[in-house]
């Protein structure tokens, strides 16, 4: 692995009382081995931090330009929920009605009576890869797949436990929106119309062919059994396991056999052209803070409803059978799409947080008790979820600044 030396740093700007952040942005690459990176912060409405640094692509010693963007894999699927949420707002379906009210072909195999509410909170069992026939990545795209998730049958009894739907979650958020938009809108499109273009943010779920090339960073990760030697530090010890055996719900949720969603893979126009939910959104950190900048301070700009606020803002509730996530198995929660803090595993001032991790450390969300939007997005890719050590420094330097600036209670 290239490790960024001191030099790479590149800038940005930090307002006055965040120095603390730029302070342990620089330590990541000095000290920790970042290679390519970016954070940003809006709190209250207004950009606070906006930093950049590093190689985007490590190789050939390109360095992290002010308008690079980087693939944030699972980080997407926070941003295919806040769609499902401007939808929700707009009156287009209820987090309580049964997913088969608006798509009426996913009513079968014990799924007649799931949510949406449940579908969304990684409760429905539908988790598992088998049977998808997945061989290219148009099988990946939310257009071609929506047959087969509707003959998909439950893992549990829905409802009873919760367990991550690592890439479907994705394509089930995709299908219930264009369903139930007016137009029958994609949710890239649905992406752009009603949250990017409103905050000028640029963020995709499926990249046009006119951003260029120049502008991508290149990721690197977990593409090869030597590869993941390097990284096994970073994975909790019953994940791991649950790699290793093919008959696992983790193995057959998670571990795609035609190694279409390889690490390497997301460097590809094709993969990142097609809009995948789950995992290939690509964007600037400026522009995933200030989405997530937004929702924390009630979506005016978006016409957010108060009652759509108030779903997002809820502390996540458990399945019967508890926090344990029957896939990632460690306890985690989650609501409406979107990573809940739980009193294990805390992330932002309060249990109102709501956001999204991705592969190797990357993490976006938002904190409306504070009305903060945070995103630091990376192209190193390695093991870890929430718990990257480069990112939480930065994290913890944000809720460091705000607390000596008296702001956090």
């Amino acid at each position: 692995m290239i490790q960024a030396k001191k030099s790479a740093f590149a800038g940005g700007t930090v307002k006055r009382g965040f120095e603390g952040v730029k302070e342990a942005f620089v330590r990541n690459f000095e000290r920790l081995g970042e290679t390519g990176a970016a954070c940003a912060v809006y709190w209250r409405g207004e950009k606070v931090v906006d930093l950049w640094g590093g190689y985007a692509d490590p190789a050939r010693r390109i360095p992290w330009e002010e308008h690079t963007m980087v693939p944030v894999f699972s980080s997407t699927k926070g941003f295919a929920a806040l769609c499902a949420a401007v939808a929700h707002s707009r009156g287009r379906f209820g987090y309580d009605d049964p997913v088969a009210r608006y798509w009426p072909e996913f009513g079968k195999h014990g799924k007649e009576q799931v949510t949406i509410r449940q579908l969304l909170s990684h409760q429905a069992g539908l988790c598992a890869l088998d049977g998808l026939e997945l061989h290219r990545y148009a099988d990946l795209d939310t257009a071609n797949i929506a047959g087969r998730l509707a003959e998909m049958k439950p893992e549990w009894e829905p409802g009873s436990a919760h367990g991550y739907h690592t890439w479907t979650i994705g394509w089930f958020i995709g299908e219930l929106l264009r369903r139930t938009d007016p137009r029958g809108r994609s949710l890239g499109r649905l992406l752009q119309e009603e949250i990017c273009a409103p905050l000028q943010a640029e963020f995709y779920i499926g990249l046009p062919d006119e951003v260029p090339d120049s502008r991508l960073a290149k990721v690197r990760g977990i593409d090869s059994p030597l590869d993941l030697l390097f990284h096994l530090h970073e994975i909790p010890m019953a994940l791991f396991a649950g790699f290793l055996n093919p008959r696992s719900l983790t193995s057959r949720s998670m571990v795609d056999r035609k190694q279409l969603v390889a690490n390497a893979n997301f460097n590809d126009r094709d993969m990142l052209s097609i809009e995948f939910p789950s995992g290939n959104g690509i964007g600037e950190a400026r522009a995933m803070a200030r989405i997530y900048g937004e929702f924390a301070t009630g979506g005016e700009k978006l016409g957010l409803a108060a009652s759509t606020m108030q779903e997002l803002c809820r502390p996540a509730e458990p399945p019967a059978s508890g926090w344990f996530d029957r896939v990632n198995r460690v306890d985690l929660g989650y609501s409406l799409g979107l990573w809940k803090p739980i009193p294990s595993r805390m992330f932002g001032s309060s249990l109102h947080a709501f956001g999204h991790p991705g592969a190797g450390g990357s993490f976006c969300f938002a904190d409306p008790d504070l009305g903060l939007g945070y995103a630091y997005v990376l192209n190193r890719i390695g093991g870890y979820m929430d718990r990257n050590p480069r990112e939480n420094a930065v994290r913890r330097a944000v809720y460091d600044c705000l607390k000596s600036s008296g702001e956090e209670e």
